[in-house]
């Protein structure tokens, strides 16, 4: 208020400021002003200009930003960005809106479709934050109209449609924005990955809940192929009132292939936020391996299974746990991750097995698990060319272990199956980027160890497998008690190792192509078994014993050993010898992976005079799944046929010299035995070259050296010991 002008009594004060009073108050509001101290004053222009351009956005909802925006956006992505309709762009009050009509962002120019995205309506709420320092976006609220969004992989799997920037750089993961609200209308999604195969369309809609807990869900329904196999899926996103609050979603989610089907249920963190989300996942179908086809990853197949198991996702994992249930007539456990490290697939699993069965052990080898569901051990065998075939011809799925690695432990308690005393195993798998190991894999039996280290190298065609499988000493009573060896009075033992290295895609193509050893060696011990004559066909002591009741007595064993070079898919006896206490057990011929045929002959040479002695091999013929043992041989028949003219010429007493064995074998030196040594190295025990075990080839590879199956025998040994023709 002015005061009075005390020389005119007429004139009242007046509200006006005078010139001067007015000079006087913007005096001293700059004196205030500079008394405030310089970075105060600084930090209030700044809010100020803020305010300032707050007020112009909120005001005039940024719609002038219209054009810089779609300037400043096609610069950053390199595509085209237009907004062909209304567009805002403000603070509301402290959350940025955006909002716009008949948005279009251009497609990558190798892409299927012309544009990545389009929507009639784009209205959001982003947290400001999250654009400055979060890795992902926040969106508190969400609402597109005839949206459609376009997820695309190029063929080379090099780049896909979510990686902006430069066309060339590499494609990266999809990383949604984390989305709290949704309300979607007509919004659709399509996904397409030519390298797993894989093409899948999904329509979102929001409806209003029946339940009352619900003030509205975001349903979902699609349909797809993979691998030629098609699918479809539906489900539910239930969108609960305090999800405002920080509040869960709640997801119901079926996925169906065939007769593959895949439940989810559980919560989520917001609606697009699945890390530490809380789910429960069931699954079943006829083939594990179709439902892990989804991920690109191959696994062996299986019978029918159902699993169940908790699901989450936790520092970059998908993570299976509490998994348990079953395939085919065996059970599973353990739990399973699935990363992303470098942008290449990798699974993690800790499993084990209490009772595997042996039907079920087939399709980890390359048998169809139907044909065996079917047939169960019978239908292991197949036909080529008429012949039976046990080996599997599955091929390995090369162009799937391409796409991811893995690290895998799984155990099994005991395996069940007549006749198969196989427990305890144990396998540590490993696949990086085309190596698959099995290393070690190791399994008891019959009382032994078998320890083993398999590397199959898919970096090369064709692939390359290299096998090395050791058993330990392992007691031959209970190896061999199925084909009537007693426990009893058996302390033999046997150790054996197999080392071999094969080319090609299926386990019948690697070991028709392997090279390598074979070898199982005896140490001393005793073997107690009612048919231990019959490998000698020695007649007379059989009967001998028979009758005096002295059959059962155990064979006293000085070594032994069974060996077989491998080439070319090709295996003979390099040597087989076993030295006992009245004989010298030799064998001569060995098998073909080839066509799994078997051609050995087996005979002992007594050490002791003996009557009715056939001195004739016993044969071992037919096929890998269907062998065949020949005990009457030709050179039985024939030594028959000479005693019977002798008998005619002579007289009957005269027919007995043909069956008679006068004990001439040499007793082996065991060292060479022992030490798995080739026949070359073998010796008697007087430590001369041994002459009867051959050379480690098949007959047909030393018939150019002498008489098939003779050579080296000796003019006399060669005349007086036949062997069946090997080959």
């Amino acid at each position: 208020m002015a005061e009075a002008d005390s020389h005119r009594p007429d004139h009242p004060a007046s509200d006006v400021p005078s010139p001067s009073g007015a000079r006087h108050f913007a005096g001293r509001a700059r004196h205030h002003w500079r008394r405030i101290p310089l970075p105060i004053r600084i930090l209030l222009w700044i809010i100020g200009i803020l305010f300032a351009l707050w007020l112009i956005l909120f005001v005039t909802k940024g719609r002038f930003l219209k054009h810089p925006f779609e300037r400043i956006l096609t610069h950053r992505l390199e595509r085209p960005v237009q907004v062909g309709g209304d567009f805002q762009l403000f603070l509301d009050p402290i959350t940025i809106r955006f909002r716009a009509e008949k948005m279009v962002i251009a497609n990558t120019p190798w892409a299927s479709r012309r544009a990545f995205f389009r929507a009639d309506l784009i209205d959001s709420r982003i947290a400001p934050l999250s654009l400055i320092s979060g890795d992902r976006y926040k969106v508190r609220w969400l609402e597109l109209r005839n949206a459609a969004t376009d997820l695309e992989w190029s063929r080379d799997g090099r780049s896909n449609t979510w990686t902006f920037g430069d066309p060339h750089r590499r494609g990266e993961p999809l990383n949604l924005p984390l989305i709290r609200r949704a309300l979607l209308a007509g919004t659709t999604l399509r996904y397409r990955d030519p390298r797993m195969q894989l093409a899948t369309d999904i329509g979102f809609e929001t409806m209003k809940a029946q339940d009352t807990r619900f003030a509205s869900h975001v349903r979902f329904s699609g349909t797809g192929a993979m691998r030629d196999r098609p699918f479809t899926l539906r489900g539910a996103l239930l969108s609960p009132d305090e999800t405002v609050s920080g509040g869960r979603n709640s997801l119901a989610l079926q996925a169906q292939a065939g007769a593959t089907v895949l439940d989810v249920d559980g919560t989520l963190p917001g609606a697009t936020e699945i890390e530490g989300a809380d789910l429960r996942l069931t699954t079943h179908g006829p083939n594990l391996a179709l439902l892990f086809d989804f991920l690109g990853v191959a696994i062996p197949a299986t019978r029918s299974y159902r699993f169940t198991s908790a699901l989450t996702k936790r520092d970059g994992e998908w993570r299976f746990t509490h998994l348990k249930g079953r395939f085919g007539d065996s059970d599973l456990a353990g739990r399973l991750t699935v990363s992303l490290p470098r942008n290449r697939l990798l699974l993690k699993a800790d499993l084990a097995t209490r009772t595997l069965d042996i039907i079920d052990v087939g399709p980890f080898i390359g048998y169809d698990p139907q044909r065996l569901e079917a047939k169960g051990a019978a239908g292991a065998i197949g036909t080529v060319g008429g012949a039976p075939r046990i080996l599997p011809d599955a091929p390995l799925r090369v162009e799937a272990l391409r796409n991811f690695d893995a690290q895998v432990r799984y155990d099994v308690g005991r395996i069940r199956a007549e006749h198969v005393p196989i427990s305890n195993i144990g396998l540590t798998l490993a696949l990086d980027r085309n190596l698959l190991t099995l290393s070690p894999l190791t399994f008891d039996m019959s009382g032994g160890h078998v320890g083993s280290d398999i590397s199959i190298d898919a970096r090369r065609r064709p692939v390359r497998t290299t096998y090395d499988i050791r058993l330990s000493p392992t007691p031959m009573g209970k190896l061999l008690a199925r084909w009537g060896v007693a426990e009893s009075g058996t302390t033999g033992t046997v150790k054996a190792r197999v080392r071999m290295t094969g080319i090609g895609d299926t386990l019948h193509d690697s070991l028709s192509a392997s090279n390598g050893r074979i070898a199982v060696i005896l140490p001393a011990g005793s073997m107690w078994t009612r048919n231990i004559q019959l490998s000698e066909l020695d007649i007379g002591t059989f009967i001998t014993k028979m009758f005096s009741g002295k059959l059962k007595k155990p064979v006293q064993i000085h070594c032994g050993l069974i060996a077989f070079t491998v080439r070319n898919g090709v295996a003979a006896a390099d040597p087989i010898i076993i030295d006992t206490e009245k004989n010298v057990l030799l064998g001569r011929g060995g098998f073909s992976f080839r066509d799994e045929s078997l051609d050995l002959a087996f005979r002992a040479d007594g050490k002791k005079f003996s009557l009715f002695s056939g001195q004739s091999p016993v044969g071992l013929g037919g096929t890998f799944a269907r062998p065949r043992l020949d005990i009457i041989s030709p050179q039985l028949i024939a030594r028959g046929g000479v005693g019977a003219a002798l008998g005619i010429a002579a007289s009957p007493l005269a027919a007995v010299l043909a069956f008679v064995d006068i004990g001439d074998a040499k007793s082996a030196a065991c060292g060479p035995v022992l030490a798995g040594a080739t026949a070359a190295a073998q010796r008697t025990s007087g430590g001369k070259p041994r002459d009867d075990v051959g050379h480690g080839t098949p007959a047909r590879d030393e018939a150019g050296k002498g008489n098939a199956g003779e050579k080296g025998a000796g003019e006399k040994q060669g005349q007086r010991k036949k062997w069946l023709g090997i080959f």
